[in-house]
């Protein structure tokens, strides 16, 4: 087994399809736990962990990725899937930075002003809202790059794999 060919079949086939699922989970994820910061802290470590395990399986599909394009015949469709392929590794990283941002905050405990004897203090918790609603936006919007990027380059890998290679009527016999 090695990274080009795996049972026969080229790697990148496989491979991507952990980063298909992979991603998509960890945009979830990440915007779950920075909307409930009680999901963060019953996630704990396992939160950066996901986001982290997604991001390495993005250059193992990329990389993959480029050893099938130098062993089938070159065309504007796998070009182009090789072009949106590129992409997807910053929108990775951005779920791992914003996954260990949530995992580091929500290890504090919520209830530690309040055990220290200290008055709560509005304007303190007014500032933790808005930079909660900032951190959620943020989250939001990386994840919904992540996952569309993921059905860009998806979408035009299969038209590349696909593009006149099954017929629309059946073949054959089926009986």
């Amino acid at each position: 087994m090695s990274l080009t060919v795996v049972n026969g079949l080229p790697a990148h086939v496989l491979i991507v399809h952990f980063v298909i699922v992979l991603v998509p989970l960890s945009a979830l994820a990440v915007v779950v736990c920075a909307i409930w910061p009680s999901a963060a802290r019953r996630m704990g470590v396992v939160l950066p962990l996901l986001a982290l395990v997604t991001l390495a399986g993005v250059p193992l599909a990329t990389q993959a990725g480029e050893w099938l394009e130098e062993h089938v015949d070159s065309n504007a469709l796998v070009r182009r899937h090789a072009e949106l392929g590129d992409g997807l590794l910053p929108w990775a990283a951005g779920l791992l930075v914003l996954a260990t941002v949530i995992w580091w905050t929500a290890r504090r405990p919520a209830a530690a002003d309040v055990e220290s004897g200290e008055p709560s203090r509005p304007v303190a918790t007014r500032s933790a809202t808005a930079v909660r609603v900032v951190t959620a936006v943020l989250c939001l919007g990386v994840a919904a790059g992540a996952v569309v990027d993921v059905y860009r380059i998806g979408d035009s890998g299969a038209k590349a794999a696909w593009q006149d290679g099954f017929s629309k009527t059946a073949r054959g016999d089926n009986g």
